[in-house]
């Protein structure tokens, strides 16, 4: 699983005298840290408002500050989050990185799985992020955007190369618009702050091209 939020976070290591380094780790410690549905979030909230303090996410998560409070120490412990500058008696967190890769290491069976327990977390999050978003804005108010909003769905052959260079080709999709983020002079009139949700998988149970059928 990978997670930019902007184009220009893509880069799998930090140029000096970045303030957030991009985060890139398979070790299923660290993964199991985030494989929880509070945590996913959580940190969804700190990535949108960019800091945060546990009064603040409580109330877009709909839990009490003590318990969103215990979750902020997991992931401040697995070091996903730090503590941003106080401001007054307020102690807002933010992520501790621009980026986050969460792939798994391929030989190591707890990392697939704690790996592939976050991406489901973050499908379902951004599934229901989008079924807000259509059930509430699909009355057609916004004309000028509907060309702009879609839900693709695709099958096709490939082999594992192939899915690859698709996935490699999907995570540059956006690059357009890189810095943005960061530079809102960057950004033109008009713009919304958009979100691009992907996901790309072989299906593994259907037969295998060529391979030989299976014994009754």
């Amino acid at each position: 699983m990978t997670e930019a939020r902007d184009p220009s976070d893509r880069a799998p290591q930090s140029e000096p005298g970045d303030e957030a380094p991009a985060l890139r780790s398979s070790d299923p410690a660290v993964l199991r840290a985030l494989a929880h549905p509070l945590r996913v979030e959580i940190l969804a909230v700190i990535d949108e408002l960019e800091e945060a303090t546990a009064t603040q996410i409580a109330e877009r998560v709909g839990e009490s500050p003590s318990n969103c409070s215990f979750h902020l120490r997991t992931l401040e412990k697995a070091g996903f989050i730090v503590r941003a500058e106080a401001k007054g008696t307020s102690k807002p967190w933010r992520s501790a990185h621009r980026s986050r890769d969460l792939r798994p290491d391929p030989d190591d069976i707890d990392s697939v799985r704690s790996s592939s327990t976050i991406g489901a977390l973050y499908v379902q999050h951004e599934a229901d992020r989008m079924i807000k978003f259509l059930t509430a804005h699909g009355n057609g108010k916004l004309p000028e955007w509907v060309n702009g909003v879609t839900v693709n769905i695709s099958t096709f052959w490939a082999t594992p190369d192939e899915l690859a260079e698709v996935a490699e080709e999907i995570a540059h999709l956006v690059d357009r618009f890189r810095g943005r983020h960061d530079d809102a002079s960057l950004r033109p009139v008009g713009s919304h702050k958009s979100h691009f949700f992907a996901t790309l998988n072989p299906d593994l149970d259907a037969p295998l091209t060529g391979a030989e059928p299976a014994a009754d």
